[in-house]
């Protein structure tokens, strides 16, 4: 599947961007791959040239283009920006996956010594961070991690305007192509087909969803994980079934506690007999990936971050929905996915509350702001309320305490304890 995404603007990724133009940084842009890394970059340029600055200052050189397809070194790539940047004043330079090629980082850190430019780079793989150019830059760069779409992105996507038609169906929406639809079904569909920018500018399909997928996903794990692997001489990610079925596991259990131990075990009991050491190598090659995002367990009363017990989040759930066969199931577990998802867009540091005989889904912390949650599909029976409420009652500071929900008839507070609707929720509305 082909084509180019339009450039509806992301503007929190944008503004980042822009806080740090010409400053003597490295705007470092990362995130799984087609989560619209390059079109920020795009819309980097469109803003720079909304601004005054000529086209020509403006160079891109984006890697996985035939234009760049010689470049078998860092010192060929060093040679043709040099060349392209000859005589332009002050150039804005755009690097797009620039780690494909070996000792990039190099090639930067000349850049940034000896010209006077503005660098941006993209990359969908976390070593881009962990590498060399950590070193060689000393601190001269700045990370925008990007995601997916968010709820409120995705509705942007789809050209859903709030309808007009009645003032009392507050949650009616007027799509781009005139027909209307609930908020709850949007909801249903980004929970089910995620947030991928090219996928979200028109009604699911679920073909085409899982021919998209399946290009992202064998894209990922090839060219992301196993090939990048060898290239850096890291040679124990040997088996691609084996990464397979570690990333299945993942996926099948995001929200659960998923202990190498347990993973290594599951898989044994299939017929592979794998170490914990080689799983957690795997593992860490998805996370590095940014298909997953590895939670940690904080104690609460201990105010102390555990060593044990980590969940996983997947990026996305539509990603999700292609690996799990597209079965409608774990739906509670999924809407947690996505609060997760959410808080991370808005910059919250994400744990897992840990308390004595007790849980708490997510410890939302940010500055001096704290927000404990508990995310429940349905909280309409008395005893799944109850179940919800007491692992909040038990904590004894002031800080907020939510119940997240997407169904059943619910009170809106109970005992100081605020429940909400999702949808209010991904959308800023409480």
């Amino acid at each position: 599947m082909g084509g180019a995404v339009p450039m509806i603007l992301r503007r929190k990724y944008l503004d980042q961007l822009i806080d740090f133009q010409d400053q003597d940084l490295i705007k470092v842009v990362t995130g799984v791959r087609r989560c619209g890394k390059s079109t920020l970059l795009d819309m980097m340029r469109e803003h720079l040239a909304s601004q005054g600055v000529a086209r020509e200052r403006l160079l891109s050189f984006k890697m996985e283009s035939m234009e760049f397809d010689g470049i078998s070194s860092y010192r060929d790539l060093h040679q043709i920006v040099r060349e392209h940047a000859s005589g332009v004043s002050h150039p804005y330079l755009f690097f797009d996956e620039l780690q494909e090629i070996a000792g990039w980082e190099r090639v930067i850190n000349s850049l940034r010594i000896d010209m006077d430019c503005d660098i941006y780079i993209t990359g969908s793989n976390a070593y881009l961070l962990s590498s060399e150019l950590s070193t060689l830059l000393s601190g001269r760069y700045v990370e925008v991690e990007m995601l997916p779409l968010t709820f409120a992105e995705y509705l942007d996507f789809r050209g859903a305007l709030w309808s007009a038609s009645d003032s009392d169906q507050a949650d009616l929406l007027e799509m781009a192509d005139g027909s209307i639809a609930t908020l709850g079904r949007m909801l249903e569909q980004y929970r089910r087909f995620g947030g991928l920018p090219f996928l979200a500018l028109r009604k699911p399909e679920l073909s085409a969803h899982r021919a998209y997928c399946k290009s992202l996903y064998d894209t990922v794990m090839v060219r992301d994980i196993l090939q990048r692997d060898r290239r850096r001489d890291r040679r124990h990610l040997t088996s691609p079934e084996l990464l397979e079925r570690v990333c299945a596991f993942l996926a099948n259990n995001v929200g659960n506690e998923c202990s190498m131990n347990r993973i290594a075990t599951a898989l044994s009991a299939e017929g592979s007999s794998v170490s914990n050491q080689t799983v957690d190598a795997y593992a860490a090659a998805l996370t590095e990936a940014y298909l997953f995002y590895p939670v940690r367990r904080y104690d609460i009363r201990g105010r102390e971050l555990l060593k044990t017990g980590a969940k996983r989040y997947i990026v996305d759930t539509g990603i999700r929905s292609y690996l799990e066969g597209y079965r409608n199931a774990d739906s509670g577990r999924v809407l947690e996915n996505m609060i997760f998802l959410q808080l991370a867009f808005d910059g919250y540091e994400v744990t897992v509350g840990k308390l004595r005989g007790g849980e708490v889904d997510f410890v939302a912390t940010k500055a001096d702001e704290r927000i404990y949650m508990q995310v429940c599909m349905d909280i309409s029976s008395a005893a799944t309320m109850e179940r919800e409420l007491r692992p909040l009652r038990a904590i004894r500071d002031a800080y907020p305490k939510l119940v997240i929900t997407m169904g059943g008839p619910h009170p809106t507070d109970v005992d100081g304890i605020r429940i909400v609707d999702a949808q209010d929720f991904l959308l800023h509305r409480v």
